[in-house]
């Protein structure tokens, strides 16, 4: 079978740019994107490339080259999936909040709703692909919906095969590795829809690095991956505390162990914790998992992987304040970084919410800039709106945003680093510094400053994993 008609329900983080890169390496192929959420569609069709609804790098470039020409957007999902020989899957499957396993189960409720309206619309054979991160088995609950609606309403017979092909895409990178993937994985029971979307990616993927699973193989893969890489942020800052209470420095304990070709140099960078859409949502995914089946001591290493996250984030604010002469009520600090890392307006997640929160249920007034998180998005995330002052009653914790660096940190008691923008390693140390109130601290939770020269500037300095 060959795919000229693609449709992706979902133009979020993993839709949007995955379909874009398929559009640009594919001209022969129709692609479109569908999503009920009016807003984001028309953020997608907007003039101005500047206000896609995806930050990535390199991304604009693609849906300008593409968009209008086999690259579409539209909330008319019914036409889209119609006209579709392949359908993408590439809805949320957020943590469920209640009910069975609330607090580590996917909420497959859009998984579901999806499946059900390309049931009621595909017509003739149609190509199923889950893109979303999902459990392990879930393709059983779409095949089943799927099943159930081999026979047309009008007489008309459909068709239908699942596939699983989970993105491993790290947001920042999205497109350089979209790309150039390291592999793609195709997970499916059906050799010749298989073939089919082998023949989309070969476009532009050797052929090597197409790898063919069965279907549960490569949906546990994703979780997989997620977990391994998650596991590798929690032992560094594990070995980071270790490190400050010590005096050792991760950082050289993170070369010496990168060094060794068993284990790679890769994700061994001390920081605030892991963030973003999937590593914390997929670890207590598989955390449910292996409770699921009796596999106890199993899900219990998994939960502590999330745990000393968690600590990690709590033990820097109590670090902060315990820095600051034991309480940071009424002082104003700098926060620089508001999401998850760096290249992206992504913020689910992001090790800065709990810190930030954290820090104003002690009654600290902060200063918060990022390049690319806007001030909508900070309410949202903790929950409170921006002072007009920056200065809220003596006992209660305020925020507002800084537009520039040198406005963040005036009048500040300490500069904090919590996402690892470029710009921030090359900051004008003595201009801050003059801006400050004594004595001034840096707290580096990414190490990416010049450290050495904030010292000379006369700021106290800490970095972490640093003894």
């Amino acid at each position: 079978m060959t795919v000229r008609t693609i449709c992706c329900i979902g133009a979020g983080y993993v839709g949007g740019p995955t379909m874009a890169v398929i559009a640009d390496r594919c001209p022969q192929i129709q692609v479109t994107l569908v999503d009920l959420n009016a807003e984001r569609i028309a953020a997608w069709n907007d003039a101005d490339l500047g206000r896609l609804p995806v930050y990535e790098p390199g991304l604009a470039d693609v849906v300008a080259r593409c968009r209008g020409r086999n690259l579409h957007f539209t909330t008319e999902v019914d036409g889209a999936i119609a006209a579709a020989d392949m359908v993408f899957l590439s809805v949320n499957t957020p943590t469920k909040r209640k009910g069975l396993g609330a607090g580590q189960a996917s909420d497959l409720r859009w998984i579901e709703a999806s499946a059900r309206q390309v049931a009621a619309q595909a017509r003739g054979h149609t190509i199923v692909v889950e893109k979303s991160t999902l459990p392990v088995r879930t393709a059983e609950t779409i095949q089943a919906i799927l099943s159930a609606a081999q026979q047309g309403t009008e007489g008309d017979t459909k068709s239908f095969s699942v596939l699983s092909n989970p993105e491993f895409l790290a947001e920042g990178t999205a497109i350089s590795d979209l790309e150039n993937p390291d592999r793609v994985l195709i997970g499916g029971d059906d050799p010749g829809s298989i073939d089919a979307l082998a023949e989309i990616y070969s476009n532009w993927v050797n052929p090597e690095r197409i790898l063919r699973t069965n279907l549960w193989s490569s949906e546990l893969s994703k979780l997989t991956a997620n977990a391994f890489l998650a596991q590798r942020i929690s032992s560094i800052n594990a070995i980071g505390a270790l490190c400050e209470a010590t005096g050792a420095d991760v950082k050289e304990v993170a070369r010496a162990i990168g060094s060794d070709s068993r284990l790679g140099s890769k994700f061994l960078a001390a920081g605030p914790g892991f963030g973003g859409s999937c590593f914390r949502k997929d670890i207590l995914n598989l955390v449910y998992l292996c409770r699921h089946y009796g596999l106890e001591p199993a899900a219990q290493y998994w939960e502590q992987v999330v745990e000393l996250n968690s600590w990690q984030q709590q033990r820097i604010a109590r670090l902060v304040v315990s820095r600051l002469f034991g309480t940071v009520s009424g002082k104003r600090l700098a926060v620089l970084g508001f999401a998850f890392k760096a290249d992206t307006n992504d913020t689910r997640e992001s090790p800065a919410i709990s810190i930030c929160r954290d820090l104003l249920e002690e009654g600290a007034h902060l200063a918060i800039h990022d390049p690319k998180v806007g001030v909508d998005q900070i309410t949202s995330d903790l929950g409170q709106g921006a002072s007009a002052s920056g200065l809220g009653l003596a006992d209660e914790g305020s925020w507002q945003p800084a537009a520039s660096v040198l406005e963040a940190v005036e009048g500040a008691d300490a500069v904090i680093v919590l996402t690892e923008w470029g710009q921030y390693a090359q900051l004008d140390w003595p201009a801050i510094a003059a801006r400050m109130r004594r004595p001034a601290w840096l707290f580096d939770v990414r190490a990416v400053t010049d450290a050495e020269a904030a010292r000379v500037a006369g700021l106290r300095v800490w970095l972490v994993g640093e003894g």
